[in-house]
């Protein structure tokens, strides 16, 4: 079967794993980033890279956008010499972004009045190192007439590749996804530090607790990084904050109470007050440290 060629808008510190993932299983990837240092990095490893979106989306059968905000997003798709000036049917938008349901909802009727074509919101979880073995786990929003052009590429990037609901749904999926990882950054912070105050073997504690119910895929990864102040950036903290900001919009639209989440809030705008917006998320750990 062949590989659609893909237009990849987008390439920081998640679209250079998975753009260097895509290349090394056939693909053919055009793509661009707002940065020279990140063209250039995606050039080293077989991306044909372009100067503007308008030149990069003309070369994709699938136009894949990695980008870091909701704004960013409207702004490339609908500014300018954007994504929705040159697209045209059957090329469809396939949006790894994480945004805001409502205004996201918007971009995707708004592209189909102005262009007639289909945007499937895919946000993803996983981290760098998922995106880089094709391990993703991707929730969707789609039509299930615009599923087939997508089959392919959603079974090379992902383990786990779920429609959830029309366009527009994956974006909820992964707001409940970023509640969920927002409050447990906070939870597994609180039990790094107790169990280093407790004067027990702090270290042996992810092993003491595999296979009970506090047991996890983000425990076992977040907890040897706060023992080892291990803070480098998987995710930025300045980015999970954007997130929780997110989920609490959403939950005001449901009229949802969201009181772990406020918490959680708190602590990452204290965080990034103190300018620790670079960091990994697993910094909040620092709020914790004497």
């Amino acid at each position: 079967m062949t590989k659609p060629t893909l237009a990849y808008i987008g390439l920081g510190l998640m679209g250079q794993p998975m753009t260097r993932h895509l290349v090394q299983r056939g693909y053919t990837v055009h793509g661009y980033d707002i940065l020279d240092a990140q063209r250039n990095l995606a050039e080293a490893h077989g991306v044909r890279v372009h100067n503007t979106v308008a030149e990069t989306v003309g070369h994709g059968d699938l136009v894949l956008l990695n980008l870091p905000t909701t704004q960013v997003v409207e702004d490339v798709v609908f500014g300018p010499q954007g994504v929705a000036s040159v697209l045209r049917s059957p090329q469809k938008i396939v949006d790894f972004s994480t945004v805001k349901v409502a205004a996201g909802r918007n971009f995707i009727e708004r592209l189909r009045q102005s262009t007639g074509c289909a945007w499937i919101d895919a946000p993803v979880s996983g981290g760098p190192l998922a995106a880089g073995q094709g391990s993703l786990t991707v929730m969707a929003g789609a039509r299930e007439e615009d599923l087939p052009a997508v089959k392919g590429l959603m079974a090379d990037v992902s383990a786990r590749f779920t429609v959830v609901g029309p366009p527009g749904s994956g974006w909820v999926a992964k707001t409940i996804n970023q509640l969920m990882v927002g409050c447990l950054n906070a939870v597994i912070a609180e039990s790094v530090a107790m169990a280093e105050q407790a004067g027990i073997e702090a270290d042996c504690i992810p092993q003491a607790l595999t296979g009970g119910h506090a047991d996890g895929v983000l425990f076992q990864l977040l907890y040897p990084r706060m023992r080892q102040r291990d803070f480098a950036p998987r995710g930025y903290a300045r980015q999970l904050l954007k997130d929780l900001d997110m989920v609490q919009e959403l939950a005001a639209d449901l009229k949802l109470p969201t009181p772990m989440t406020a918490q959680a809030q708190s602590l990452f705008r204290m965080l990034i007050q103190q300018g620790q917006s670079e960091l990994d998320t697993s910094a909040i750990f620092k709020l914790y440290e004497r």
